[in-house]
C-alpha cells in the first residue's frame, strides 16, 4: 500500500514520515540547508508479513502543487496533516479540495504538534479538522492526535496504517503496464534507473518496455534490473512504487519526469482526449476554451478546456468536456486529472479520462454526448454496447482495447459476452453488433438491386464499387467478409469478378453477339496484350466508334474488362492475368510491373497498366512501386467463377 502525505507547509509532514519509518524523506542539500520539502520524498517501513508500506511525502508549498500532484495521483491512502497549533491552514484546504479531484477518498488525519499546545486547543483543532472535512471524501476518517517529535501517539498511527494495510486490496493487474515516471538518475555500474508508481499491469527483468512520449515512436527499453518498495524483486505489478533499471539507445538526458514507462502496445501518445470534468463549489465557474495546466500521472501540461455541454460549467457542477494539450502524453480511460489556472496558481477542477479517442468532428451531438455518458460506466461492456450499435462501420476494437488499457484475454472475453461479430483486418479487429452486420448485408443488396435497375445490361458491381456502394468507411475485410456470408447463404452471386443478385442476368443483343464472334479472335490473338481499339478498327475495317460502343456493352455483360483508355481484355485473358499476378505475389511477397512484363512478355507500360486496373478493382493494393494481394476472398473471386 502507498501512503501519501497531504497538508500545509511546516505542519511537520516529513519529521512525521520519518517517526514512521526512521526515513528523512528530505534527500535533496537545498531541502537539508532550508528545512523545507521542495520536491517528492521516498520512504518505506518493512512489515513483519515480509510486505512493505510506501511513503511517498510532497511538499506543502503553494509554489510547489505541481510536485505534490506528481506524487498524489499514485497513492493509494492519504495521510493528512494538520498542525494543532495551526489548524487547518489554506495549503491544508487546497491539498483536500485536490486529493477529491483525484479520487482519492480513503485516508487518515495526523494532528500534529500536539505537545506545543493545551488540551483546549487539541480539542478546537479537532472540531475545526471535523468541519474542514465534512462533505469530502475523507469525512469519517479516523484521527491521531500526536506529537513527531516526542513520539507521542505514533505507534498509535503506525499500528493504524499496518492494520489498514492487512485489508488494502490490490488494485488490478490484469491490464497493460503502465508506470508514470517521477524520477531518473545514474547509478555507477548499474546505469539509468527510473522510478514510479505502477499504475497497471505487471513488470518483470528481462521485459521490453518503451519511454514515452519520446520522439516519433519512444525510447524502447529492456528492464535490466527493478526494485519494488526499495527491495530487489523479479516483478513488480500496480499499485508498487518500482525502481527499474534500464538500457537502452537513449541517456539520461532524455527522460524526465511526466513521461511513462509502459508496455509497447500501449505507447499510443495524444494531444487530446474527452473527460468528465468536475468543478469545486469553491472555485469560479469554468468558461469553454479556458487556458490550462493539466496535471495527469506525474506530469504537468499546457491546454485548452473545450466544454461539449454549453458554454459555462457552474461551480460544483460536472459535465463532459474536450481536453486539448499544447504537446503529447499518453492516458487512458479513468485516469484522474487536475485542472489549473493558466498561471499555475490556483487549482480550478479536475476529473477523469473518457475517451483517449476522440472524433474530430459532431462532438457535441446527442449521440456522442450519449457515448461520453456511458463510458462513465466503469463496465466497459456498457459503452462498448452503445458504440456498436453507433458505429455503421464496425468498431475498431484495438482502439477500445487501447483506450480502456485491457489485456488481449481480457478483451476476447468481452467482444465474446458482448455477442460481437469480429473480423480480423490485418492485425486490426473490427466488432459489429449482430443487428448492424445484418443491415449492412441489406444495405449491399439493396445497393446492388438499385445498380441492376440502373444499369440492367451490366452483368453486376465490381466489388471495391459495390464497397464504397454500399458503405464507403467500411474496412475491405470487413466487406470481404459479408460478401462471403452473402454467397454462402445464396443471397448473393459472383461471375468473375462482378457480384450480382441471383436472379439477375445480362446478355447481348443477336447483333452484338454476331460482331463480337468476329472481332473476339483477334483480342484472343494476343491475349495479355491485346491490341486496342484504333488497331481492331484497321485490321477489321470496321468503324472504330462502332467497336469502342460494342465493347463497351459487351464489357457490361462481363466478357471484357477495360484495363485502360480503349484497351480491352477478354475475361479469360483477365483471369489468366489475376493468376499470374496471384503467383507471383506468392513467389516474391508482391509484385512490380518489371515482374509483370517478364511474366507476360509484353511491354512494360501494358504491364503497368494491368497492375493499375488491379488496384482500381480492389484486387491489388499499391505501396510505392509494389503491388500486394488485398485478400485471399479477393483471388478466390477472379479464379474461380
Amino acid at each position: 500500500m502507498i501512503i501519501g502525505t497531504a497538508g500545509h507547509i511546516d505542519h511537520g509532514k516529513t519529521t512525521l514520515v520519518k517517526a514512521l519509518t526512521g526515513v528523512d524523506a528530505d534527500r535533496l542539500p537545498e531541502e537539508k540547508a532550508r528545512g523545507i520539502t521542495l520536491d517528492l520524498g521516498y520512504a518505506y517501513a518493512p512489515q513483519a508479513d515480509g510486505s512493505v508500506l510506501g511513503f511517498i511525502d510532497v511538499p506543502g508549498h503553494e509554489k510547489l502543487i505541481h510536485n505534490m500532484l506528481a506524487g498524489a495521483t499514485g497513492i493509494d491512502y492519504v495521510l493528512l496533516l494538520v498542525a494543532a497549533d495551526d489548524g487547518p491552514m489554506p495549503q491544508t484546504r487546497e491539498h483536500l479540495e485536490l486529493l477529491g479531484l483525484l479520487g482519492l477518498n480513503r485516508g487518515a488525519v495526523a494532528l500534529t504538534k500536539c505537545d506545543a499546545v493545551d488540551a483546549a486547543r487539541v480539542a478546537a483543532a479537532r472540531g475545526e479538522i471535523a468541519a474542514l472535512l465534512a462533505g469530502t471524501g475523507l469525512e469519517g476518517s479516523p484521527l491521531f492526535a500526536l506529537s513527531a517529535t516526542r513520539g507521542d501517539g505514533v505507534a498509535e498511527l503506525r499500528g493504524h496504517l499496518e492494520a489498514t494495510a492487512t485489508e488494502y486490496v490490490r488494485r488490478d493487474t490484469s491490464g497493460r503496464f503502465r508506470l508514470a515516471i517521477d524520477r531518473c538518475f545514474t547509478l555507477s555500474g548499474i546505469g539509468t534507473v527510473v522510478t514510479g508508481t505502477t499504475f497497471s499491469g505487471r513488470v518483470g527483468a528481462g521485459d521490453t518496455v518503451i519511454i514515452a512520449p519520446a520522439g516519433r515512436d519512444g525510447f524502447k527499453a529492456r528492464v535490466k534490473s527493478l526494485h519494488v518498495q526499495d527491495r530487489p524483486a523479479q516483478q513488480g505489478q500496480a499499485g508498487d512504487r518500482c525502481a527499474l533499471a534500464l538500457t537502452g539507445d537513449f541517456e539520461k538526458k532524455d527522460i524526465e519526469r511526466g513521461m511513462w514507462l509502459v508496455d509497447p502496445r500501449a505507447a499510443r501518445p495524444l494531444t487530446r482526449f474527452q473527460a468528465e470534468i468536475h468543478v469545486p463549489a469553491t472555485q469560479t465557474a469554468l468558461k469553454h476554451w479556458t487556458p490550462v495546466h493539466v496535471h495527469l500521472g506525474a506530469t504537468d501540461l499546457t491546454g485548452r478546456v473545450a466544454l461539449l455541454e454549453g458554454d459555462l460549467l457552474a461551480p460544483g457542477a460536472t459535465a463532459l468536456a474536450e481536453i486539448l494539450l499544447d504537446r503529447e502524453t499518453l492516458a487512458v480511460r479513468g485516469d484522474r486529472f487536475v485542472l489549473r489556472d493558466a498561471s499555475a496558481q490556483r487549482s480550478i477542477g479536475g476529473g477523469r479520462v473518457l475517451d483517449c479517442f476522440p472524433p474530430s468532428r459532431h462532438k457535441r451531438s446527442p449521440a456522442r454526448l450519449a457515448l461520453l455518458a456511458a463510458l462513465t460506466d466503469d463496465d466497459p461492456a456498457t459503452s462498448l454496447r452503445l458504440l456498436a450499435e453507433q458505429s455503421v462501420a464496425g468498431v475498431d476494437l484495438g482502439r477500445f482495447a487501447s483506450n480502456w488499457n485491457l489485456a488481449a484475454d481480457m478483451a476476447a472475453a468481452l467482444w465474446q459476452a458482448s455477442g460481437l461479430r469480429v473480423v480480423a483486418a490485418g492485425e486490426q479487429q473490427i466488432g459489429f453488433a449482430v443487428g448492424g452486420w445484418q443491415a449492412l448485408g441489406e444495405r449491399l443488396l439493396a445497393a446492388l438491386a438499385t445498380e441492376h435497375q440502373r444499369a440492367p445490361d451490366m452483368v453486376g458491381v465490381e466489388r471495391e464499387r459495390l464497397r464504397r456502394l454500399t458503405l464507403p468507411t467500411l474496412e475491405r475485410a470487413a466487406f470481404d467478409a459479408l460478401v462471403a456470408e452473402l454467397l454462402g447463404t445464396g443471397l448473393l452471386a459472383a461471375s468473375r469478378a462482378w457480384l450480382h443478385l441471383p436472379a439477375h442476368q445480362a446478355s447481348l443483343g443477336a447483333g452484338d453477339r454476331d460482331l463480337f464472334a468476329v472481332l473476339k479472335p483477334l483480342l484472343d490473338a494476343q491475349a495479355c496484350g491485346p491490341p486496342r481499339v484504333r488497331d481492331i478498327a484497321r485490321a477489321s475495317g470496321t468503324a472504330e466508334d462502332v467497336i469502342r460502343q460494342l465493347f463497351r456493352r459487351v464489357a457490361r455483360a462481363g466478357d471484357l474488362y477495360p484495363v485502360a483508355l480503349d484497351h480491352y481484355f477478354t475475361a479469360d485473358a483477365v483471369a489468366q492475368l489475376a493468376a499470374m499476378v496471384a503467383e507471383l505475389n506468392a513467389e516474391k511477397g508482391s509484385v512490380r510491373a518489371a515482374d509483370l512484363r517478364d511474366r507476360i512478355g509484353g511491354g512494360r507500360k501494358v504491364a503497368i497498366h494491368i497492375l493499375e486496373f488491379f488496384d482500381r478493382i480492389g484486387y491489388t493494393r499499391r505501396v510505392r512501386d509494389e503491388h500486394i494481394l488485398r485478400s485471399s476472398g479477393a483471388i478466390h473471386a477472379w479464379l474461380n467463377n
